[in-house]
Order: structure tokens, then sequence, then C-alpha cells
């Protein structure tokens, strides 16, 4: 309802994960090249960690868009509290194979038949599960390890990339026979200062505002509010848009950023 107002053509702060917004800071553009460096010389295992709200699943829909459809077969999993029988059975379904089948060996079978296709046609299979870390049953991650085993003599017949909050690297590293499988990891961090500036002018600009809608005390006071994590800074740029139009101001000050902060918090 602000666009108009502030010259937007759509939403700059919206916290869905639109590849469009997509900010590369330097950690970002570090574990989106991992990523792809993972998938494209087929290593197997990769993991992505970090903190709540720090971009994880924006990069991974921004590592998709950087991988070519002919060449890549992509199955991505987002909810990921299974049995391994219902896992298995999303693999394939994320894969383009609906079954009722409900036995494990048949289901294996199912899922080695498409890896083998597409590696017979000169594709890629890749399996990226988001949000890991709410995996509970140790069987699905003795299932992930197990999709490692499909395999020719020379090369993997998947990729597997886990990705997740600081806790699934707890849980990996508990389960030493995975634990071992995974090539490449890397944790990602908030933002920092300047980054934080940074990301805020790239998202207007996204959205079609060139012009600086933020004071340099509203950029601080957001920062030090946020701590970095673009989900929260997400949330609080978009209150701050709307109190703006709503008093009819030109640019929003740390005044407006607290007054947004005070009822967040709610504090009365």
């Amino acid at each position: 309802m602000y666009e108009a107002y502030w010259e937007l053509a759509e939403p700059p702060f919206d916290n869905s994960p639109n590849p469009k917004f997509f900010y590369l800071s330097p950690e970002h553009e570090e574990a989106l090249v991992r990523l792809v460096y993972t998938v494209r010389h087929r290593k197997g295992c990769g993991m992505l960690t970090g903190e709540y709200g720090c971009g994880k699943t924006t990069l991974s829909r921004a590592l998709i868009q950087r991988l070519e459809a002919e060449r890549y077969e992509i199955g991505l999993l987002t909810n990921p509290s299974w049995n391994a029988i219902d896992f298995l059975r999303e693999v394939l379904y994320q894969l383009g194979v609906e079954t009722e089948e409900k036995s494990k060996p048949e289901l294996l079978h199912q899922l080695n038949e498409v890896f083998f296709r597409n590696f017979q046609a000169g594709r890629d299979s890749v399996i990226i599960v988001d949000e890991a870390q709410l995996i509970d049953d140790d069987a699905v991650f003795e299932e992930l390890r197990l999709l490692l085993n499909f395999q020719t003599d020379d090369r993997f017949l998947v990729t597997l990339l886990l990705i997740g909050a600081p806790e699934l690297a707890v849980k990996v590293r508990r389960l030493k026979h995975l634990d071992q499988r995974i090539t490449l990891r890397y944790h990602l961090n908030t933002l920092d200062a300047a980054h934080t500036a940074n990301y805020i002018a790239h998202r207007l600009k996204m959205a079609g505002q060139t012009r600086p809608l933020f004071s340099e005390e509203a950029l601080k006071l957001i920062f030090d509010f946020t701590r970095g994590t673009p989900r929260e800074i997400n949330n609080l740029c978009d209150v701050a848009l709307l109190v703006g139009f709503s008093k009819r101001v030109r640019e929003i000050g740390e005044k407006i950023i607290a007054e947004v902060i005070k009822d967040m918090v709610g504090v009365s």
C-alpha cells in the first residue's frame, strides 16, 4: 500500500525467497561459490549452515537459478519432518515420480532408475534439503547417506546439499558415517553494519528506487537492533516504510525506526 508513495515498483522487503532481491555479501558469495562448485564438480555432499533469517533459503533459490535446467534435475525438499519411507517418496516426487510404494527396497530401486536415467541423458541429479535441522529421525539421515552410494566407477549419480540452522551441524557431527561424507561445508554469518546498509540499498534498487530512503542514523539503529539478520532487517524496514508513508515523511529517520522497534519489542 505504500509503494506508490515511495516510488517503488513492488514491495522491497518481503520475506519470500525471491532470487531477484538476493544480496551478494562476501559471505553469501563465498557460500554460493562453494555450493555451485559442489554441484558442478559432483562432490557428493555439501552442507550450508547459518543463523535463522540470514538468507540460506534465498541463497538456495539463487543457486537453483544458476544451474542450467537442461543439465540439472533438481529436487528441492523444504519440509523435512518425515520418516525414512516418506523421505524417499518425497525425493522421488520432487524428481517427478509419484508413487504409493511403501517398500524401501522398491523405492530405492526407483530412485536408482531416475538417477541412472538422468546420467545416461547427460543430466545431473541434485537433491537440496532445506531446513534440514528439522529432521528428527536418524533413519532419514541414514537414507541421505545411502543416497551417496548411488555412483558409477568414477562419479556420484546424485549431489546432496543439506541446508539448515547451526543445530544441523551438531546433529550431523554425531552421525560419523554421514559427517565423513560431507565434502564441503560453510557457515553463513549475519551482515556487518556496512553490508546492512548496502543490503537495504540493494533491495530498494531492485524494487525501483535508487535514492536513499533511510537516514544514516536510521541505518545504524536498524543494524544495532537486527544485528545484521536479513529477515529482521526486512521486517523492520517494511513497517518503517509503512509508518513513514502514514506520516508523509520524505525520509525514514531514526525516530521512526525507534518507534517501530518499540512496537516490535512491546515496550509500553
